[in-house]
């Protein structure tokens, strides 16, 4: 099964603020959870928080519920169009030093989908639900694989 996925970091290659899993089935529920961001960047406290829609969780219970989205899938796949994206999704799923969310595998696939900006294609800008919403809709319209 293919996830979309998109995060929201606090400045570029900043700390994890938010990030989502929309599944390829639109019948499914997506992931998507924000941490605290105590000293946003400028821009991240204008664009980012503003829209996050959700209340921020420990980091403990980030990693209970990424475990228990994605303990039952088969394969799972997570899709994304930034290599940092896949990078704090990975960093997600460490829950202390030597232990790790407890999920089979996970693969990530990278792309670069043409004329794909989730800047223009989201429904609610530099909201990570949002822009894997978008970043889905982009992929499944245009077969992209």
């Amino acid at each position: 099964m293919r996830y979309y996925l998109d995060v929201e970091m606090n400045g570029f290659g900043g700390p994890l603020i938010s990030m989502a899993l929309v599944p390829e089935d639109e019948g499914l529920p997506a992931f998507y959870e924000a941490l605290d961001c105590p000293d946003p960047t400028p821009w991240v406290a204008e664009h980012v928080i503003p829209v996050l829609g959700i209340a921020p969780i420990s980091r403990a219970e980030f990693a209970g519920k990424l475990e228990r989205y994605l303990h039952d899938v088969e394969w799972p796949v997570l899709v994304a169009d930034w290599p940092e994206d896949i990078a704090r999704a990975a960093e997600a799923m460490i829950v202390a030093p030597g232990r790790r969310i407890a999920v089979r595998q996970v693969r990530f696939e990278l792309c670069d989908p043409p004329a794909f900006d989730a800047a223009v294609a989201s429904a609610v800008p530099h909201n990570a639900y949002h822009d894997a919403v978008a970043l889905r809709r982009h992929m499944l319209d245009r077969g992209c694989d």
